[in-house]
């Protein structure tokens, strides 16, 4: 009689704990937010990505309902904050700007975390890579690029924004391409990348034309190709890597993600408002002013081209051997 009292009363609290349980996630899922959203930048401000973490972040709070704060947290290539954001708690307070290396860095073997581990929201944007040098560098056209590069007898520079990166990559596939041989030197993001070019410590950078137009218009630096499939507005004088024989394309596509776990409920609210911030003319008035390819993708659409890249990205890393394990 006592145990089977005993049982009866375990059970009652175990279904109750359950109840409660589901209630607190309901409520949970129907005040959210409930308090500022941080966004995780995983680079140095100042750079794209940031940039436009910053501008989402602006003008999403009036979609949200709720403050979105800014927060850098650079290292490994991206690795560093895009792990901060994978180890959080899935209550979507605390999300990560997705950038490819959440496909390469698993790809390479030198992170822990899996793609799959973080949940893509929104794209926001899709830009191809420029390549710059310095202002006052001899070399005046993408020709005399290649031809310094194949011919001379140090190796050029070419500085990046981690080892592993996209940037690392398109330069990798650059060196393939050209028949040239480069000295790649790594740097926590495109910003002390692109500082270190114009400190003349490197020769040259592949990076997002936002990340440099003010230098560009300054003459501080100059771009002399671009790995579009064609000549990007704006930038019509530019010509593309392909024209010139280089057959190189890259994109940098830049969105929203959330931690795996984050309740069904949560993420569509978070797909509703970052679709609604993404179409906002305000939203995309400022992502022109910063130069910043608008490129909206919802999270399917956006769950579907990673998974395609995931493919394409794994070819390129084995074919230049970089896994490490």
């Amino acid at each position: 009689m006592i145990r089977s009292l005993q049982h009866f009363i375990s059970a009652t609290l175990a279904g109750l704990a359950l109840c409660l349980a589901g209630t607190g996630a309901s409520a949970q899922s129907t005040d959210y937010p409930n308090r500022p959203i941080e966004l995780v930048v995983p680079y140095p401000a100042g750079g794209g990505t940031d940039l436009l973490a910053r501008v989402f972040a602006e003008h999403a709070r009036k979609h949200l309902g709720q403050t979105v704060n800014v927060t850098n947290k650079p290292g490994a290539s991206g690795a560093i904050g895009m792990a901060d954001v994978i180890q959080s708690r899935p209550d979507g307070h605390k999300l990560v700007m997705l950038v490819p290396e959440i496909i390469i860095l698993p790809q390479l073997g030198i992170v822990k975390f899996a793609t799959e581990d973080l949940v893509p929201i929104v794209r926001l944007s899709a830009d191809p890579l420029f390549l710059v040098v310095k202002g006052d560098s001899p070399l005046k056209s993408v020709d005399e690029f290649v031809e310094t590069a194949k011919k001379s007898k140090e190796p050029m520079r070419f500085g990046n924004a981690g080892v592993g990166g996209l940037l690392h990559l398109a330069q990798l596939a650059l060196e393939e391409r050209m028949g040239a041989k480069f000295i790649h030197a790594p740097f926590t993001g495109s910003t002390p990348a692109i500082q270190a070019l114009l400190g003349g410590h490197i020769d040259a950078i592949t990076v997002t034309p936002a990340e440099v137009q003010s230098f560009v218009a300054a003459g501080q630096l100059k771009m002399l190709a671009v790995t579009s499939d064609q000549r990007l507005k704006g930038y019509e004088q530019i010509p593309t890597l392909k024209e010139r024989n280089v057959d190189v394309t890259a994109y940098a596509w830049r969105g929203v993600g959330a931690p795996k776990g984050i309740p069904p409920a949560i993420l569509s609210k978070l797909v509703d408002a970052a679709l609604k911030t993404a179409e906002d003319p305000a939203f995309k008035a400022g992502m022109e002013q910063a130069k910043l390819g608008h490129s909206l993708a919802n999270n399917e659409t956006f769950r579907k081209e990673i998974a395609q890249q995931t493919a394409q990205y794994k070819q390129l890393i084995d074919k230049f051997g970089l896994k490490t394990q």
